[in-house]
């Protein structure tokens, strides 16, 4: 049995390991370019006053680029609204989310709702917890004017995490993507291989107005894939870029936020009834189990395999050494995340963010 659960270990290390080698080098930065005409950035604003001010400031200190920065104000309880209306910069459009329609998500509504204000040729959808470089702007722009074949632009910045459940599980977003999605098959039009990162979306209006937009994936909490995949059921390509050193993004600041946070997506994600009994599989032979099977030669070829893949991640994606050397400890609490997830699903819970409630179902 030991045998048998030592192949299985080495077979599910292997996997990532030799995914990561390859995808590391196709998940590319952009390159240094001058920027190109005119850009709208949109930021939708919920609840958002220890966040907003630096997202503006960055925005509004981009070089090389026109641009205007449009932030709706989504019902906000807090000083989101007035933090916005104190800022006086002729680029900024502060407005307010109408009430949200019913079969809904908020994020998804309130980017809807950004996208019918924008007035330029390139829409830029940004978390309020994103911070752009001030070239940033100008290098998306290039890129978009250099290849006009890409309708879809999205990018993974560089994940902020100080407290211990931040740096404990938010990498796993580029773990699962390195290790898991072969991005050597991708062409950039099979919705199948779509990746996206709604904490920064680049769109070019036309391809958002043909392919339906934020309305099409109205009732999806995944918004930014759930959009890629649409761009290319409707012919255009979407691509997916690595963003460290374009923009960075702390997305929870507290640990109760981040299970939490990450609760509300796990249905759309990996708590699936058929996806997360498979994903328990590979993560939990891959992570965990060569770190508690006997010291043996395999065993040890295993772990050693699954700490080089997660060592080259967190140096590309500059993730800090602890949660390579807990990712046994990680893996557990990911799983067990999910495993809640999908359980509270069928048990009616309802997650709820920022004041809403997703009864199951409603998503």
């Amino acid at each position: 049995m030991t045998r048998k659960l030592e192949k299985l270990a080495f077979g599910a290390a292997l996997l990532p390991f030799a995914m990561t080698l390859l995808n590391l080098g196709r998940l590319r930065r952009l390159p240094d370019a001058s920027g190109h005409g005119a850009i709208s950035v949109l930021i939708p604003a919920r609840d958002e006053e220890e966040t907003i001010q630096g997202a503006i400031d960055t925005v509004l200190a981009s070089q090389g680029v026109e641009l205007e920065l449009i932030v709706l104000d989504d019902h906000s309880s807090d000083r989101t609204l007035e933090i916005l209306r104190a800022c006086d910069d002729p680029r900024l459009r502060v407005l307010q989310a109408p009430d949200l329609p019913e079969g809904w998500c908020g994020k998804t509504h309130a980017c809807a709702v950004l996208g019918e204000a924008a007035r330029y040729g390139l829409m830029l959808f940004i978390d309020a917890d994103v911070r752009l470089q001030p070239d940033a702007l100008a290098r998306l722009s290039g890129l978009m004017a250099e290849q006009p074949d890409v309708s879809f632009l999205s990018g993974v910045p560089r994940q902020v995490t100080r407290t211990f459940l931040e740096w404990l599980l938010l990498p796993f977003i580029h773990v699962l993507l390195l290790g898991y999605l072969p991005m050597v098959f991708d062409t950039g039009r099979k919705p199948a291989f779509a990746a996206a990162c709604g904490q920064l979306v680049l769109v070019r209006r036309r391809a958002y107005q043909a392919s339906g937009g934020h309305a099409a994936v109205r009732n999806r909490l995944h918004d930014g894939l759930a959009l890629a995949r649409q761009f290319r059921r409707h012919g255009f390509r979407a691509m997916l870029f690595d963003a460290t050193d374009l923009a960075s993004c702390r997305m929870y600041r507290r640990g109760a936020d981040v299970w939490n946070g990450l609760l509300k997506n796990a249905t759309e994600g990996m708590a699936t009834p058929r996806g997360l009994p498979v994903w328990s599989v590979l993560l939990g032979a891959a992570q965990i189990l060569p770190f508690v099977l006997p010291a043996t030669p395999v065993s040890r070829l295993a772990a050693g395999m699954t700490l080089l893949t997660r060592g080259l991640i967190s140096y590309r994606f500059r993730q800090g050494w602890g949660t390579v050397v807990l990712a046994p400890l990680g893996t557990a609490l990911l799983l067990m995340l999910q495993w809640q997830a999908l359980i509270g699903r069928y048990l009616g819970y309802a997650p709820r963010w920022r004041g809403r409630s997703y009864p199951p179902g409603s998503v």
